[in-house]
């Protein structure tokens, strides 16, 4: 495991928790997450296939494919890192970010890994998280923090620091610094003529749109503020929709804390995992269109599963992944 980082505390007063009210008013509440298990922990991030098989990467390196409503599970590669963020790129290949190795692809035919991007200019990536692909084949990434990595990842929504960046990686093999000054730059989608990118940032509690074409190219826009959660993983769903992964609502004491001096925050950090901010048990899924409408809030009980931090749409459901289950989930998709 690497080193744990010290943090460099900036405050920062984060806007005031109006938690699911307002716009974000729960549009869908789901009685009954149905789980399906797999054999290892935290299947971070989920991706569907045209026959309905489910990928997923584990925390032990695994690619596994569920199939059969989740009785059929096989193995089809091993990263040897950490998978987060998975696409099925058009030639069936996968493309996964994997926090420690970079931005890799992955044939499920034959468990060939190889490496696109580890590092963009002189800096290498700290901590790969999620994907999209354009049309063109070009691959448009996060690196969460320049500082920490996976392991630590509490300590960027501690410090509260701007650490992440939008890349990009092109056919041609060029790799390219979109944008940066993210707070804990997370999850990527595009718009469906690839005019934008949408970048979720866990730490602003909000979604900033990248554009990338037309007069406002190289522009980044704040399009959803004050998020009632933490936003992770996003994908493209149908009608427009990009569906964004919210692992837990605000923690107020994260909220209390980030306004104080620094000192406070590194005493907090200081102290035994088990004691810093943790998050609360809650299935949660937010639908938005490209202008940040929130169109959907989808809630259930996180009794039977919880920290949702992967969700892609198929065939009239929402698909799951999670940080730390030992399971991937699915609910319908809100009508």
């Amino acid at each position: 495991m690497a080193v744990k980082p010290a943090v460099d505390p900036v405050n920062w007063n984060p806007p005031k928790d109006a938690g699911l009210t307002g716009r974000y008013a729960i549009t869908s509440r789901v009685p009954v997450v149905e789980t399906w298990t797999v054999p290892g922990a935290g299947p971070e991030d989920v991706a569907v296939d045209s026959d309905g098989r489910v990928y997923t990467g584990t925390a032990d390196g695994r690619i596994l494919r569920l199939s059969n409503r989740g009785l059929t599970i096989e193995q089809v590669a091993n990263t040897g890192g950490r998978p987060l963020g998975i696409e099925i790129d058009t030639d069936g290949s996968l493309v996964v970010c994997d926090a420690r190795l970079g931005l890799l692809r992955v044939s499920p035919d034959d468990g060939a890994v190889t490496v696109l991007v580890d590092a963009a200019g002189s800096q290498r990536l700290t901590f790969t998280n999620n994907c999209d692909i354009a049309a063109d084949g070009t691959i448009y990434f996060t690196d969460t923090s320049d500082k920490f990595p996976i392991e630590y990842f509490k300590g960027d929504l501690i410090e509260g620091r701007p650490r992440g960046r939008l890349l990009k990686w092109s056919p041609d093999g060029s790799v390219d610094v979109v944008a940066e000054g993210f707070r804990f730059a997370n999850g990527v989608g595009l718009a469906a003529d690839d005019s934008f990118v949408l970048v979720n940032e866990t730490a602003g509690y909000r979604v900033s749109k990248v554009w990338l074409t037309g007069p406002r190219a190289g522009r980044t826009d704040v399009v959803v503020d004050n998020m009632p959660g933490l936003p992770d993983n996003m994908s493209t769903g149908s009608e427009g929709i990009f569906w964004i992964a919210v692992p837990s609502e605000r923690n107020a004491l994260l909220d209390r804390m980030l306004p104080k001096p620094g000192f406070l925050r590194k005493a907090i950090w200081a102290l035994p995992e088990n004691l810093q901010p943790e998050a609360n048990r809650v299935v949660l899924v937010l639908g938005i269109d490209g202008d940040g409408n929130v169109k959907h809030v989808v809630h259930a009980p996180g009794d039977a599963f919880h920290y949702v931090t992967g969700v892609r749409e198929h065939d009239g459901w929402l698909y799951l992944g999670s940080l730390v289950e030992s399971a991937i989930a699915r609910v319908p998709v809100p009508k």
